[in-house]
């Protein structure tokens, strides 16, 4: 089965890959601790199209895992001319995510820098275009509290399952700002979309 066809064959075999090792993992019903955690390719195919269509050059991820979302973010920066700046907290996990970005040819596009994302993204140059938070729900809220600053007007930053997991209290904090829009896109596990105005 293709899943990115339109974003080359390297790209395409590593995801059909990782999507199989991923399907493999639950079957097995391994606990999330032992998984790989990927987002779903229609939440892939979505985060591509998003910037994409915002053209974003400068992306960071926090909570890469092994590079599934990684390299939908790639695909789109490789057509924008743009970055990914990626940050796992598992070391192990981390040099798994730079070989698969190096087997779909997105390592000079993306780099996933391993250990605790605080530590990681104060080397990371800002503006920022695009940010996706996938990482502990519980963490969302100070993840945004370290970038939100660094966003450009207009940027946007998505964080992933919003409505599989309980993120209430991130999601009053960003209705509660006056410079951010924010709105939940039930999309498979949910986004929570929010612009910074």
């Amino acid at each position: 089965m293709e899943i990115a066809p339109k974003l080359g064959d390297r790209v395409d075999a590593v995801l059909q890959r990782l999507y199989a090792e991923d399907h493999e993992q639950r079957r097995l019903g391994l606990p999330t601790s032992q998984r790989t955690r990927n987002i779903d390719i229609e939440s892939g195919r979505f985060l591509f199209l998003l910037a994409l269509g915002i053209q974003a050059k400068q992306i960071v991820e926090i909570g890469s895992s092994n590079a599934v979302s990684t390299i939908w973010l790639a695909s789109a920066a490789k057509r924008t001319g743009g970055t990914v700046f990626g940050t796992e907290l598992i070391p192990e996990r981390a040099t798994q995510a730079n070989r698969n970005l190096a087997e779909a040819g997105l390592d000079s596009i993306a780099t996933v820098y391993p250990g605790p994302a605080a530590e990681s993204l104060a080397s990371a140059t800002g503006p920022f275009d695009l940010v996706f938070i996938d990482a502990e729900k519980d963490e969302y809220s100070a993840y945004f509290d370290r970038i939100v600053d660094r966003v450009r007007p207009g940027g946007l930053i998505v964080a992933d399952n919003v409505t599989s997991h309980d993120c209430t209290v991130y999601q009053s904090m960003l209705r509660s700002r006056s410079d951010i829009e924010t709105v939940t896109v039930t999309l498979e596990r949910g986004f929570e979309i929010s612009a910074k105005i």
